[in-house]
């Protein structure tokens, strides 16, 4: 068991490492200069060469490319001696980190939480940033994935139960529908009917923010109503998915021949069905529903800025708007570390679900 785990965190360190080199060089070859955009037009040449020397964009890339992962590794190297550095332990980056080995004239190897950077636009450490953001874009994936999950579950084993009837061909037809629906569309149509045409009957608003606001002035108040369309909306996709995965693996399952033996026993159908067949075809099941939840963490954009709910999808879009890179940067990086993770626990969960895995 602790020899797989640590054979998937080493694979998954690798993956961080490949989207950090990708992320790295894609930001450094795109146009624009964060410091002139900062600085604004009218600056002079030495204040935003001073800018420039201060960001390190003036430094040669391999330099920056080796202080950029040095900020984002847990694990990094610096110097205490000499402040112009571009490894200098800054105690206004980097905070209190742990300091493990020193060597030479202050060449130390500290423990720390990754380092960011922060935004050119508002100043603010990256970490910050997405800390505030996080929680909305994970309570909206959340409740989509979780409505996807149940409804998707129950119109699964529907379909395979009544396999070629009316409801299976219609519970067939809706998966489809909702497949072949994009993101972006679906949040524009979900908007404008639910919210805008039948807005006296549902009471929904176009707006999906958490907490509304009290015409009598009196402040904010919670308001969960908001999250139901933006959540349905997020959700629509990966419920299509795991209705057909759900039905193709049962239908799968009930031609083996422990489902025979377990109706020759005279179990019930309740039974065979949720407690032996229904387990044993969570395997794929599980694969589409965890890479769908870290994709819905990445691909909530659309649905967030089309109703405006202050998730990290709203945070890059703004943040590519103003050219604030170290901001997307570390949204990019964020989303990885979740999807790397996401995958190692399914993969653990696996051997739980099915007794035929077996974590060697």
């Amino acid at each position: 068991m602790l020899r797989f785990l640590a054979r998937r965190i080493f694979y998954g360190l690798l993956v961080l490492a490949g989207v950090t080199i990708l992320v790295f060089s894609l930001f450094t070859i795109l146009p624009g200069d964060p410091a002139r955009m900062m600085m604004g037009q009218r600056a002079d040449l030495a204040s935003v060469e001073t800018l420039r020397h201060e960001l390190g964009l003036d430094r040669p890339a391999g330099v920056q490319f080796s202080g950029f992962i040095n900020d984002v590794s847990p694990l990094s190297f610096h110097t205490l001696s000499d402040t112009e550095s571009f490894f200098y332990l800054d105690p206004g980056k980097y905070g209190s980190p742990v300091r493990l080995l020193r060597w030479g004239e202050g060449q130390v190897m500290v423990l720390k939480a990754p380092y960011l950077r922060r935004s050119y636009q508002s100043q603010r450490p990256v970490s910050d940033i997405l800390a505030g953001a996080f929680p909305m874009t994970l309570l909206l994936a959340g409740a989509a994935m979780l409505l996807a999950t149940l409804l998707g579950l129950l119109l699964g084993v529907l379909a395979a139960l009544f396999r070629d009837s009316w409801l299976d061909r219609l519970i067939l037809f809706l998966s489809v529908l909702g497949m072949s629906l994009p993101s972006f569309f679906a949040a524009i149509l979900m908007a404008w009917v639910f919210a805008f045409l039948l807005a006296d009957l549902t009471g929904l608003s176009m707006v999906g923010s958490l907490y509304s606001v009290d015409d009598m002035g009196g402040g904010e108040y919670l308001s969960l109503r908001n999250l139901i369309l933006p959540a349905i909306t997020l959700g629509i996709r990966p419920l299509a998915i795991i209705v057909e995965l759900t039905r193709s693996s049962l239908l799968e399952v009930f031609s083996q021949d422990y489902i025979r033996t377990a109706y020759a026993k005279g179990l019930s159908q309740t039974r065979v069905v949720f407690r032996h067949a229904l387990r044993n075809a969570l395997n794929p099941v599980l694969t589409a529903i965890s890479g769908w939840f870290a994709s819905l963490m990445a691909g909530a954009v659309f649905v967030e800025y089309v109703f405006d709910w202050k998730g990290v999808g709203v945070v890059i879009v703004d943040a590519l708007e103003k050219y604030d890179f170290p901001v997307v940067m570390g949204a990019v990086l964020f989303i990885a570390v979740i999807l790397v993770a996401v995958n190692i626990l399914v993969d653990i969960l696996y051997a739980w679900l099915d007794p035929r895995v077996r974590l060697q």
